[in-house]
């Protein structure tokens, strides 16, 4: 029902109302769906029909005795019902003279904390409720967390049940100042509090003779003039691919639904994060051939010059492209079952590219489910990313948990390192693709890690002649020999070993990426060092390989000399004696060199590069 509240000024037209998304969030039994049920009923938005059906409900679930119970308007699941609790978003439409509304209500229990993750993400404003009888909560400060963290600069904090603490204003200003104190670094630009009664409608279309001390707006009035972020239309052009179509010879398409701003016909694209650029020749939406498109439609591109476009790739105009970044900066929400865990192997999903990923966290904490942190993610080659602050489209991802496939994050970028800004990509002459097909087989790293004497190089050498022999192309990147000459000014201290194995793990990713197999044999002793190079493939790219063998047969063997020394006392930081080692946690493939030959050894990885589909 339209303008069934007029605040303030002159009704406006239906067709000059903008639109506002805004969420509602706080603790279980804070009053999110009785708020949200009442402000349909105040402002006209519930028909006949369903009044009589609420009458119903309320008799049957309701919480207010013989009064009507509006949270019931919004708690349509049956299993919400029954327990009193919000488990779904549920999204409901009202409007006032001056505004139209999207509403989220949004769960409040702990449990369903991913759920409230999901209708901030598309929200331009949060109303924030707090018992007034409880105060502030520790999922007040989560949910705040969580509302800034996906961009929402202006909050209502609606102080709810005010009529259970007898209207006490002191009460009010209380858990207002708390609230003021908890979100001072939050970014809000604003934060308006508002004492509310959601069962008795106080303060939330008028102002309420309850409490006369209080003189700001209503809660309607707060959202009415809360301002409305500027739309995905006006930002720069983005289009994720999402499919090259290719029905024939004479046609190549690229379709996908563009994220943000506008295109037209003749404008110079670039393909990024390659950077390749084309004019656009023709835009399709659906059968219909259009001149300009815009933010939310569903389009096919095709370009007047050919160029390479794969899936994942963002079509954006060359003059106004996104950044090119390997590493990126980012604010996220675990939501995985269990603590983050530093080892865990990933998948980040940008769009419409999902890639190997890698996460550390900015501060080396604990991250609990439904905690907030800052970390750096980072991937096998540079993809297109935008901060989320100039668009959240673009500037938001999931972390996806490889093994499983279960979404253990949501999060925001907030850019990349500074050295990332003025280093761009260059894409290669000829791919990965060409390179594997002239070869005859897959490019991708072997990476054989295990303590000094476990016979990494004795396999190495044995397994590069046998794919020789059956016609790859191979290189050996054996750690010594790198220790003369690319790695020559390492020593052995922690930070010198990882850069080792840093700069080890690039030049194979060099090496794949030409269709070569690079034959890695280096002790490589931690296991964040050898996942940080495994973020740098593409999932079936790299094997790791633990070879194998216990410290006495280690010592036994000693083929340099390095434990005898060590006994010695001429070295004092030698791996698996006074240094570390950690044996892989989820390897490949574990050969025992105890038990196995070199033969035995190297079949054990040819069988394994066939069953990977690499030969």
């Amino acid at each position: 029902m339209d303008g069934a509240v007029t605040v303030g000024a002159a009704p406006i037209q239906a067709a000059e109302r903008d639109l506002l998304r805004f969420l509602t969030c706080g603790s279980v039994d804070d009053g999110k769906s009785t708020l949200i049920g009442r402000l349909l009923f105040e402002t006209g938005q519930v028909p006949e029909d369903q009044l009589a059906a609420l009458e119903r409900d309320s008799r049957r679930f309701g919480t207010d005795g013989a009064n009507l119970d509006y949270a019931l308007l919004l708690d349509g699941l049956e299993a919400e019902r029954e327990q009193g609790i919000t488990i779904d978003v549920a999204y409901r439409y009202m409007s006032t003279a001056r505004r139209s509304f999207i509403v989220a209500d949004t769960p409040g229990h702990e449990q369903y904390t991913r759920n409230m993750a999901t209708g901030a993400s598309t929200c331009d404003a949060a109303v924030v409720l707090v018992d007034a009888t409880k105060g502030l909560t520790a999922q007040t400060a989560r949910h705040s967390r969580i509302v800034s963290l996906f961009g929402i600069r202006h909050v209502v904090l609606a102080v709810n049940k005010i009529d259970l603490v007898a209207d006490d204003p002191s009460v009010f200003a209380r858990i207002r100042d708390a609230y003021d104190a908890l979100a001072a670094d939050l970014d809000f630009l604003t934060v308006t509090a508002i004492p509310v009664s959601a069962r008795r409608g106080d303060n939330l279309t008028r102002r309420s003779p309850a409490t006369p001390w209080y003189e700001g707006p209503s809660l309607i009035e707060a959202l009415e003039s809360t301002p409305v972020a500027s739309g995905a239309d006006r930002r720069p052009f983005r289009l994720p691919v999402q499919y090259v179509n290719r029905p024939h010879a004479e046609f190549r398409g690229y379709a996908g639904t563009i994220s943000s701003g506008q295109v037209r016909t003749g404008d110079l694209l670039a393909v990024c994060p390659g950077g390749q650029t084309a004019r656009l020749a023709r835009i399709l939406r659906g059968d219909e051939e259009v001149a300009v498109a815009q933010a939310g439609d569903a389009v096919t591109l095709e370009l007047v010059e050919e160029v390479d476009v794969a899936r994942g790739d963002v079509l954006a105009l060359a003059s106004d492209r996104p950044s090119a970044a390997d590493q990126l900066d980012v604010r996220l929400l675990w939501m995985g079952e269990g603590a983050f865990d530093p080892d865990g192997r990933y998948l980040v999903k940008l769009g419409a590219r999902t890639s190997p990923a890698r996460l550390t966290l900015a501060d080396d904490i604990a991250l609990a489910p439904n905690e907030v942190a800052n970390g750096r993610l980072s991937l096998p080659s540079p993809v297109a990313v935008d901060a989320f602050r100039d668009d959240p489209a673009q500037g938001a991802f999931i972390l996806i948990e490889r093994g499983s496939g279960v979404t253990v994050a949501a999060g925001v970028i907030i850019g990349a390192p500074d050295q990332a800004a003025h280093i761009h990509h260059s894409p290669a002459a000829v791919g990965r693709e060409a390179h594997e097909l002239l070869n005859g087989h897959r490019g991708g790293a072997v990476w054989l890690t295990g303590l000094s004497g476990a016979g990494k190089s004795t396999v190495a050498q044995a397994l590069q002649r046998v794919l020789h022999a059956r016609g790859c192309r191979t290189a050996l990147l054996d750690g010594d020999n790198l220790r003369h000459g690319l790695n020559r000014d390492l020593g052995f201290s922690d930070e010198d070993r990882a850069e080792n194995v840093r700069r080890t793990g690039e030049a194979a990713r060099l090496f794949a990426d030409t269709g070569v197999i690079a034959i890695c044999a280096l002790i490589s002793p931690r296991q964040r060092d050898r996942d940080a190079v495994r973020a740098r493939f593409d999932e079936e790219s790299f094997l790791e390989v633990h070879v194998n063998a216990s410290l006495d047969s280690c010592r036994a063997r000693d083929p340099k000399g390095l434990y005898a020394r060590a006994d010695a006392g001429l070295i004092t930081d030698l791996t698996g004696v006074a240094a570390p080692y950690e044996p892989p946690t989820r390897p490949d493939l574990i050969i025992t060199t105890d038990q196995l030959s070199p033969s035995q050894a190297v079949d054990a990885i040819r069988r394994l590069l066939e069953e990977r589909g690499w030969l």
